[in-house]
């Protein structure tokens, strides 16, 4: 903590100039920093046999909620708009360079733990306060989450990361060669693990860079610290997230992504919470404003990725830029509430009674079309090229595996050639 106040107090005699490039710095370091824990964890879930998908709610999201630590003992609040800010911000912002596929494990099963987490963090919070007892339960579930999580994926078909092929004797040569393969490995697998514990030290710290620098800049252009500790500050807790997920996603590690996403929420609500809830002396406060307000805009937010997901197992465009838009929402709610705005009720009426219903029947209507127009047992127009065969073995072969395939049968004239013999 003595490196991030140090970063706090230099900002304070600095200008404009030096908080923009400390903004600049910021953003540099979290961009190379996401780079670094994504191909470090993805690395180390190869060497042991874990899918991107488990990886990113496992490895990725542990790292990524490292830095809550430092700001949940005073308050929860931190860790409620963290996780809006995950689903609704760091989901929207991947979707937006391209549709997030998943696969059926997370709409099945990891989606719907983070709804029950969220779920109970709203149960325990209703007396205003998380206990030890509340703090050991949470921490408990995600012990027993994490290791099933490891132990399913690991039990997987053509997942395990022990290669299978090296088998029977072998003479002395092969046996050297299999024991210098295993030192490279090992270097490999050191590597990898210094790319993420070195990386998700560079995030927390270019995380508070980029926070600082903005803040500087938003005070000295006369922006009120009120708005700017709830916008800025507010995205900033979850930099980390942001920048990983969208790195997972430029690099094709969709289900990553999601996973960072998922499993972030996970970590923060019953690795964060509940432990902090264990050691820190009477536990945890949560203000009555977060519980009639902002816990369930939490809940309704993890709830809204089901169906999201549920149809076909991905998240399109469209869908990620109403993400933003209802983040860009809750921000606005936010400000107008903190400030007393007289605009408040009205804004809240027209989201509560118009846009969240408006919302809500079109996804019923995008859900009950693409139900009806993709007849039982074919595949959906945008699994693929809709004029090959549906064959899943196909999809690791080369294009022009494809042309040969598609090209019509030559008729064999072996038969011919024998009879025009003398």
């Amino acid at each position: 903590m003595g490196t991030l106040a140090a970063i706090d107090v230099m900002a304070d005699e600095v200008g404009l100039f030096g908080h923009s490039v400390g903004f600049l710095v910021g953003l540099a370091g979290l961009l190379i920093a996401g780079n670094l824990v994504v191909r470090g964890s993805g690395a180390i879930g190869r060497h042991i046999g874990l899918s991107p998908l488990v990886i990113g709610l496992t490895i990725i999201a542990a790292g990524t909620s490292a830095p809550e630590f430092a700001v949940v003992a005073q308050s929860a609040g931190s860790i409620i708009g963290s996780n809006i800010a995950n689903v609704l911000l760091v989901l929207g912002c991947a979707a937006t360079l391209g549709a997030i596929h998943v696969t059926s494990r997370a709409v099945r099963i990891d989606i719907p733990i983070m709804v029950g987490a969220s779920v109970l963090f709203l149960l325990f919070a209703l007396d205003n306060r998380l206990g030890r007892l509340d703090g050991a339960v949470m921490f408990a579930l995600l012990i027993g989450i994490v290791t099933w999580s490891i132990a399913s994926a690991r039990r997987a078909p053509g997942t395990s990361g022990i290669d299978t092929d090296r088998a029977g004797g072998s003479n002395s040569g092969e046996d050297r060669s299999d024991a210098s393969d295993h030192g490279r490995s090992d270097g490999r697998l050191a590597r990898s693990i210094l790319e993420l514990v070195g990386g998700i030290g560079v995030l927390a710290l270019a995380a508070r860079f980029t926070v600082t620098g903005a803040e500087g800049i938003a005070t000295s252009l006369g922006v009120p610290e009120l708005i700017v500790g709830l916008t800025i500050v507010a995205i900033g807790t979850s930099a980390p997230e942001i920048v990983t997920t969208i790195v997972a996603a430029y690099k094709g590690q969709r289900d990553m992504a999601v996973g960072n996403a998922v499993g972030s929420n996970l970590f923060n609500i019953l690795g964060v919470l509940g432990l902090s809830s264990l050691v820190v002396p009477g536990g945890i406060p949560v203000a009555p404003d977060a519980v009639e307000l902002d816990l369930p805009i939490m809940v309704a937010v993890a709830i809204a990725c089901l169906p999201m997901f549920a149809r076909d197992h991905r998240l399109d465009r469209w869908e990620g830029w109403l993400f933003l838009a209802y983040y860009g929402a809750y921000l606005t709610f936010l400000v107008l509430d903190a400030t007393g705005h007289r605009a408040k009720d009205p804004f809240a009426l027209i989201m509560v009674a118009f846009v969240i219903p408006l919302t809500a029947i079109t996804l019923a209507v995008v859900l009950y079309r693409r139900r009806h127009t993709t007849p039982a047992g074919t595949t959906p127009p945008w699994s693929g090229p809709s004029h090959l065969p549906h064959d899943p073995r196909r999809r690791l072969r080369r294009p022009e595996a494809y042309e040969a395939d598609q090209s019509p049968a030559q008729p064999d004239r072996s038969q011919e050639i024998h009879h025009a013999r003398p």
